[in-house]
C-alpha cells in the first residue's frame, strides 16, 4: 500500500479577470496549499473506490468522483482508500487535491492533464504558493511565506458552478474585499453571511471567503475565540501553509 497526501488549497485573493468565449471564466488569484490534507491510501493491483473519515458522507464513489476520473486519464488502476479531511464544498479545493495526489502517485506532472480534470487541479498538483491564472492552468511558483490562518466552515455546502452563475447573473460585480466572488456566493446561500457577521463579531477581524465558498478565513490563529461557533456546528481549524517539497 502506498498512502500521498491531498493538501487543501487555499485561495488568498480572487479576481475574475474575464470570460472566455465557451463561458469559462478567467481568473487572477494567490494560492497556497494548507496543512489540512485528505489521505489516500493505493493498493495495486486492486480496484474500487472507498472513502472514509470525517468528511466522508456524501462523496461520491461512482465515475463522477476525481480520484477515480484521474485514475482513468492516467490509465492506471488501483483500489483506493480516500481518507476526507477537508471539508466538501468548502471552496478549499478538496476534490481538486485528491486528484493532484492520484497524479503524483502516478507520477505524472502533465499540467495540461491536470486543468482537464478541473480548475484547481494543477494548482493543488504544483503546490507551495502561486499565482494562478487563466482558466487554472497557467501556474507562477511564488516565494513561500510563512503563514497562518484560522478556517471557519459553516455547515453549508456551495456549489462552485453555481456561484459563477450568479456572477454572471449580478454583472461581474467585484468584492468588496479579496474575493470577486463573494457577493455571488451571498446571492447562492444566503447563510454565508449570517457566518460572516458572526466571525467578524467573534475575531474583530472581516473575514474573506475562500474561493466559491463556504469556508472563511482570518489571518493567525484565532481559535480560542471561536468556540462558539464550533459549538454552532462550524468545522474550525488553525491551518498553516506548507511549501512545496
Amino acid at each position: 500500500m502506498t498512502s500521498i497526501e491531498a493538501p487543501a488549497k487555499l485561495t488568498r485573493s480572487l479576481r475574475v479577470v474575464g470570460v472566455r468565449e465557451d463561458g469559462y471564466h478567467l481568473l487572477d488569484a494567490e494560492v497556497v496549499v494548507l496543512d489540512l490534507a485528505d489521505e489516500l491510501r493505493f493498493t495495486s493491483p486492486g480496484d474500487g473506490l472507498t472513502v472514509t473519515g470525517p468528511f466522508a458522507a456524501g462523496v461520491p464513489v461512482d465515475d463522477s468522483n476525481l480520484v477515480l476520473r484521474a485514475l482513468a486519464a492516467v490509465g492506471r488502476q488501483a483500489a483506493v482508500e480516500l481518507v476526507k479531511r477537508i471539508p466538501h464544498g468548502a471552496g478549499l479545493g478538496g476534490g481538486s487535491a485528491d486528484a493532484a495526489a492520484v497524479l503524483r502517485w502516478a507520477g505524472v506532472s502533465d499540467l495540461g492533464l491536470a486543468a482537464s480534470l478541473g480548475a484547481d487541479v494543477p494548482c493543488c498538483l504544483v503546490g507551495g504558493r502561486m499565482r494562478m491564472r487563466g482558466v487554472g492552468e497557467v501556474i507562477d511558483p511564488l516565494p513561500f511565506e510563512p503563514l497562518g490562518v484560522t478556517l471557519v466552515v459553516p455547515p453549508v455546502v456551495v456549489s462552485t458552478p453555481a456561484v459563477y452563475r450568479a456572477w454572471d447573473d449580478l454583472g461581474g460585480p467585484q468584492g468588496e474585499g479579496a474575493n470577486d466572488l463573494e457577493p455571488a456566493a451571498l446571492v447562492v446561500e444566503p447563510q454565508l453571511r449570517v457566518w460572516r457577521e458572526r466571525i467578524r463579531e467573534a475575531t474583530g477581524a472581516v473575514p474573506v471567503m475562500a474561493g466559491s465558498g463556504s469556508a472563511w478565513f482570518v489571518d493567525g490563529d484565532r481559535e480560542d475565540v471561536l468556540g462558539k461557533l464550533r459549538d454552532g456546528g462550524a468545522f474550525v481549524r488553525v491551518a498553516r501553509a506548507v511549501d512545496r517539497e
